[in-house]
């Protein structure tokens, strides 16, 4: 029998999330230049550089985990089957590179869960705002944007300004983008976020108390 999330510790939340990534450093990232951890610790250490708070931290860290879990460990109905992909989504029951949702049900704060979900608007702003965006991304990140609508109209484009994180959330899309190119940054180990992963759930439970 698969453990609720809801009867799960902070740690051992933090721990579900985190056995991921550490399976995620025996995994190429999409751009083929670093694993999927290396770019994961690239893209918090930068957000951290630049004075983001803990949430923001965080959502650099965890942005790209949906992507490591594979199809068939979204979820499964035979008993004891469920692996970590299953506790990560089992209420999400979402695939595919942002499962904010899933983070919320694992208890990690609105705004950490809500810059995850936004990296793909954000992208896509970014791809209609900047001329440059094209010529200075790798090719593979343009792609993901385009094949996920591309340009914003002027519609989504002036809902989007609106958003309170609108600036946060452009901002961890660049740092998402700098990760994949990123030497000269040498990050923490994982294991220095873990603290601060626990420190936003628990903050995130004493809100809906």
């Amino acid at each position: 029998m698969s453990t609720s999330t809801t009867d799960m510790s902070p740690e051992q939340r933090v721990n579900t999330v985190f056995e991921l990534l550490q399976i995620s450093s025996k995994k190429e990232h999409i751009d083929g230049e670093m694993t999927q951890l290396d770019h994961a610790l690239q893209a918090a250490q930068l957000a951290k550089n630049d004075g983001a708070d803990e949430e923001t931290i965080l959502a650099a860290l965890l942005l790209d985990i949906g992507s490591l879990i594979p199809l068939t460990e979204q979820r499964s109905d035979t008993p004891g089957k469920e692996g970590i992909g299953y506790k990560l989504t089992d209420m999400a029951r979402t695939v595919g590179f942002h499962v904010s949702s899933a983070f919320r049900n694992l208890g990690f704060s609105n705004k950490t869960s809500e810059l995850i979900e936004s990296n793909v608007m954000a992208k896509r702003y970014i791809l209609t705002v900047d001329p440059l965006y094209i010529d200075n991304s790798k090719p593979v990140t343009v792609s993901y944007a385009m094949l996920r609508g591309g340009q914003l109209s002027p519609t989504e484009m002036a809902e989007f300004q609106k958003d309170p994180l609108f600036k946060q959330k452009v901002q961890l899309a660049k740092w998402d983008a700098a990760a994949t190119k990123t030497t000269d940054i040498t990050p923490p180990a994982l294991d220095t976020y873990r603290d601060m992963a626990i420190r936003n759930i628990l903050m995130s439970m004493r809100t809906l108390y």
